[in-house]
């Protein structure tokens, strides 16, 4: 193409001048008439139409102003340019990042500030924009003088009438470079070992001063030259240390920091002993409690170690440089280590007062209390502080000081001062990574809730958190593998980079939740706008190994401060109001409201009296029977829980059972209904009028936990029954949570001889695979899909496919909610025997369950 083809010119630039020109045109044309006094019948209309002809000029100059200044407000080289690659226009941010003016590119192809860039360099632009996706490419470009620097370019599509231009944004990222530079230059210049290993203890990777520390030339690769079968390590005193003893396993085991622990490393091969500290600190993921793996640092500490008997002295209390202060005498003493440290070796402080003078006036007073404490009533103090040096470097210390003794002439404190400046970098630039999210780059939740606090302590109006859950991501991940779905969340935050501004803040909150603080000072209506571009983003699915399938989101916005005038608050309100658009369909958004904080309330409590309710005394069982659909004698009975509380009164179960596996308290309340289930069984026995057999409800979460064994097995010995007197009712959700402890549990329950059924069948997971692997005596059929028969062929053929599988299987049939003789009759016809429902009784509690028993008989139990 002609380098110095003419641009197209923008409505902002060139056709509104055009247009300028017209009207002064026009606008001349009339004056000279109106001058002349020729074709002017109408004076005041021409003199009008002069009028609305100046107006139009002055908006056009305004409409062009408008489009120069927001253009070169933009702080980041903006150039605006054709299909071809040629620059139509640059901003002032731009002129000075190329050192170039204006004038000198415009018209010019990109490679004029990119010399490197393609032949074909435009294709995946406009393929990605043809996708209505902003592209994203990390290049460098060119100043005028040659020299070259890194960018990182954002090109989007920018529609002008009938034009079609690319604005590409060149965000510098020298300084980001640089910073990951310096990062790695500290890990190489320190003096100091540093070793990454994964959460069993596995050797990832070492710096420079690490492998020469432990004796491995720089150019092997340290997972490779490391063997601990090579090495015996021993503590301070010599006694040997296992493995599994060493700092970092205890910092993975544990959790925390282990700090400052002498150890001896002695090579089995070379016969050489190494004394060195070591400080364990372990890391950990977004939302997890146990450590990913774990970062060392280690010094080699062997000629201290022979020194002098005052680092023996000092090694208990951190053993660096050492200080002691008489405060019967006034005098101080300091080890040449120290004086190195607050950089006073050729003039030593002559008092107390002379050497607190070196810690910065921020941390004095707490030196000086806890100095006056030790004195006054003995023990130790150990503490973190800032000190400058002379030359008025800045540096961090640690100050470690121990009583020894409160007597007159003998208050003496001994101690130890460490230089922890490097290690103090090294745990921010850490810190710096904790708050990443290892997976989508993207802040992880501490990193968010940091941004949110500052902007709340800010007081910052115009906040929005926008809170984001991937609908159906549990199913995804469970059917295609974690794989499939790390994937998916990675996909996921490409697409929620695509639709957030540039001052919004997007992290992943953890598991399949995003969260975005977005920025809606200017414009209150942006979050709402926001949440609608993210449903609209995910309406396209995810392919992953050739399967394609759907995912949705549901979207929750709390503006501060409105709703909500703590992180808390905003955080909280946001996600009650995202479960509002799940509970409305999925795949929407919703404004958190005062109803939701009523109702937010109203969960509040009822979770707060559910915690104490058992221990009240305030849950009551009652029992529905289940009979013979030929001939109606009793089979057996189902328990189902009630609870009435003083405060909130008569409770629907599916209103506190859902709270209840939110908040746990299921296990513990799932494990009193079978005790008093098992205890009401063993009385109706004992009265010599009992069903066959007394059905429990089991929760996903009682399954997931591993005392559900030991509660079952407990309450038939308490109460003398045989399990097949038992039967434990759970619905699919169980089959697909955690398979080879399913299994287990359900094979440990058989062995008791309880019966296993799955309740409300078909409306879950269906996962045929686990009727034909796990030992389930039956199914019982939902009562959904009951309600349709006889007359609804849909559910009729439902019922049919149900039964069909479990007596193939083997599998017995229970089917809830019989109301009419119809539904029974059709039940019986697909061979179906058992059914429980208000045709033949509602749940009654323990003596009227007995009458019907005396009134009805019981019916031998099948399977």
């Amino acid at each position: 193409m002609d380098e110095g083809k003419q641009p197209v010119a923008l409505n902002g630039d060139g056709d509104e001048a055009a247009s300028a020109a017209a009207h002064e045109a026009l606008v001349s044309r009339l004056e000279a008439l109106l001058a002349e006094g020729r074709g002017c019948d109408d004076p005041v209309l021409l003199s009008q139409l002069l009028a609305a002809l100046h107006e139009a000029r002055r908006e056009a100059k305004s409409a062009r102003l408008r489009y120069r200044e927001l253009f070169n407000a933009v702080p980041d080289p903006v150039s605006l340019i054709d299909t071809d690659g040629r620059i139509v226009d640059l901003n002032i941010a731009g002129e000075k990042a190329y050192g170039r003016p204006r004038e000198q590119l415009v018209g010019r192809l990109v490679h004029a500030i990119n010399p490197d860039l393609p032949d074909d360099h435009m294709a995946p632009v406009l393929e990605a924009l043809a996708r209505d996706q902003t592209h994203v490419v990390e290049v460098y470009n060119m100043r005028q003088d040659g020299t070259r620097f890194p960018v990182e370019v954002h090109s989007a599509r920018f529609v002008d009438g009938a034009q079609q231009f690319i604005i590409a944004v060149a965000r510098d990222l020298t300084r980001r470079r640089e910073a990951e530079q310096n990062y790695n230059a500290l890990l190489s210049a320190m003096d100091k070992g540093v070793l990454v290993q994964d959460h069993e203890g596995r050797v990832l990777s070492a710096n420079a001063a690490g492998m020469r520390l432990l004796g491995i030339d720089e150019d092997r690769d340290v997972t490779a030259g490391l063997h601990w079968q090579d090495w015996l390590v021993v503590d301070h005193r010599g006694w040997p240390i296992r493995f599994g003893e060493m700092p970092p396993l205890r910092a993975l085991k544990t959790g925390k920091f282990v700090q400052s622990t002498l150890l001896g490393l002695y090579h089995v091969q070379r016969k050489q002993l190494t004394w060195v500290t070591a400080t364990s600190v372990p890391q950990f993921r977004p939302g997890e409690d146990t450590p990913y793996q774990v970062i060392s640092l280690f010094s080699d500490v062997t000629e201290l170690k022979r020194d002098s008997a005052l680092f023996l002295r000092t090694q208990a209390l951190a053993r660096i440089g050492g200080w002691e202060w008489d405060g019967g005498r006034g005098r101080l003493y300091l080890t040449d280590e120290t004086l190195r440290i607050i950089g006073r070796s050729d003039d030593p402080p002559v008092n107390l007062e002379d050497a607190l003078m070196h810690v910065v006036p921020a941390d004095r007073g707490k030196v000086e209390a806890a100095l006056e404490s030790v004195l006054r009533d003995g023990g130790a103090f150990d503490m973190e502080i800032q000190m400058r040096s002379p030359d008025g470097r800045s540096h961090w210390a640690r100050l470690i000081g121990q009583s020894e003794g409160r007597a007159p002439m003998t208050a003496r404190i001994t101690g130890i001062l460490q230089d922890i400046t490097q290690r103090r970098q090294i745990e921010e630039a850490l810190r710096s990574q904790a708050r990443t999210d290892a997976l989508t780059g993207l802040f992880n939740r501490d990193g968010v809730l940091t941004e949110l606090e500052r902007r709340v302590a800010e007081g910052r109006e115009g906040v929005t958190v926008v809170y984001i859950d991937l609908d159906r991501f549990k199913l995804v991940n469970d059917l295609l593998g974690h794989a499939a779905g790390d994937q998916l969340l990675v996909n996921a935050a490409r697409r929620l980079e695509a639709c957030v501004g540039e001052q919004d803040v997007l992290a992943r909150f953890g598991g399949d939740e995003f969260l975005v603080l977005a920025d809606t000072r200017r414009d209150p209506a942006a979050g709402e706008r926001l949440a609608e571009l993210i449903t609209r983003a995910f309406g396209e699915g995810f392919r992953y190994a050739g399967e394609e399938f759907t995912i949705t989101t549901s979207v929750g916005l709390a503006r501060f401060p409105e709703h909500g005038k703590t992180v808390q608050q905003l955080v909280n309100n946001a996600d009650a109001a995202m479960y509002a658009a799940k509970h409305r369909g999925r795949n929407t958004w919703q404004n958190f409201t005062p109803e939701l904080a009523r109702q937010q309330h109203d969960r509040v409590q009822v979770e707060a009296q559910l915690r104490r309710a058992l221990d009240n005394g305030e849950f009551r069982l009652v029992y529905q029977p289940l009979v013979d659909l030929a001939d109606g004698r009793v089979r057996s009975a189902e328990a189902l829980i009630r609870w009435f509380n003083p405060i909130l009164g008569e409770q629907p179960p599916d209103h506190f059972i859902n709270h209840a596996e939110t908040t746990g308290d299921i296990v513990r309340i799932g494990a009193w209904v079978i005790q008093a289930a098992c205890r009401q069984m063993a009385a109706w026995i004992a009265a010599g009028t009992a069903p066959g057999r007394i059905a429990v409800n089991v929760s996903y979460r009682q399954f997931l936990n591993e005392e559900l064994l030991q509660v079952v097995s407990q309450a038939l010995a308490e109460n003398q029954l045989p399990g097949e007197r038992l039967e434990l009712e759970f619905t699919e959700r169980v089959l697909i949570e955690d398979a080879p402890d399913t299994v287990r549990t359900f094979e440990g329950l058989r062995q008791l001889g309880v019966v296993l059924t799955i309740d409300d069948f078909g409306e879950g997971y269906s996962a045929l695979n686990y009727l034909r692997r796990l030992p389930i005596h039956g199914l019982k059929l939902s009562q959904g899909f009951l309600r349709g028969v006889p007359g609804n062929d849909s559910d009729a053929a439902i019922c049919q496919a149900v039964a069909g599988i479990a007596q193939a299987l083997g599998l017995e049939v229970v089917a809830e909610g019989v109301e009419s003789s119809a539904q029974r009759e059709f039940l019986l016809g697909l061979g179906i025997r058992t059914g429980q429902g208000f045709l033949f009784s509602a749940a009654l509690d323990p003596d009227a369950l007995a009458a019907y028993l005396r009134q009805n008989g019981d019916a031998p139990l099948h399977g």
